[in-house]
């Protein structure tokens, strides 16, 4: 059976985890990093030098980063599902999983981190909002692309609206001065209302 390690708050181990849930794959997850542990020791480090989670092990075929994973189960078992089969479109799904990890990830980042794992007396104000405020450009660009289509490939589900759900969920559902991006939230809502979203992405609140 598939074997996943990370912790249930993380986002990176949410998107798999909900990859995993679209395509109906079992799997045992173990509760590893943040307040667990784990990730340090030479075990894990033999798996995953990083340190970091999700790490995946597939029949012996050990994988980590999330996004490449995501790739890796999409391509096994949802060819033409979650992994488009034609080329054009197997890299504009890539791109967009790319852009959540050069570009929204990292301009939601600073924000996260002052809010979540900074204590509230060393906050710092203008780190958040200014992590508030790229965002907030950086999904104007999801804001136009999304104008014509319920999904990022069009009017289905496709491993590119994982990882970039995985960030908007937070956007989302912290307690953010958030300008009006229509387009935006009802994408996010259309994906909140599937199970395996609910399942497994709605566990980062814990």
């Amino acid at each position: 059976m598939l074997k996943i390690w990370g912790r249930s708050s993380s986002s990176n181990v949410a998107k798999v985890c909900w990859a995993c849930g679209e395509m109906g794959l079992a799997f045992e997850r173990y509760d590893v990093g943040g307040d667990f542990g784990g990730n340090d020791t030479p075990e894990y480090l033999a798996m995953n030098p990083n340190g970091r989670v999700p790490t995946i092990d597939d029949d012996g075929f050990v994988l980590w980063e999330s996004n490449a994973i995501v790739r890796y189960l999409a391509r096994k078992h949802d060819q033409g599902g979650l992994c488009p089969s034609d080329p054009r479109a197997y890299a504009d799904a890539d791109r967009w999983m790319d852009w959540q990890q050069t570009t929204l990830g990292p301009a939601f980042s600073p924000f996260f981190r002052q809010m979540v794992m900074t204590p509230p007396a060393e906050r710092r104000q203008s780190v958040m909002d200014a992590s508030v405020k790229e965002t907030a450009q950086v999904l104007g660009i999801l804001e136009r692309h999304l104008q014509t289509r319920d999904y990022m490939l069009g009017d289905r589900l496709t491993m590119a609206d994982i990882p970039l759900c995985a960030v908007i969920y937070r956007w989302f559902e912290m307690d953010i001065d958030r300008p009006a991006l229509p387009a935006v939230e009802a994408y996010y809502r259309r994906l909140a209302a599937r199970k395996p979203f609910q399942d497994y992405v709605t566990l980062m609140r814990k």
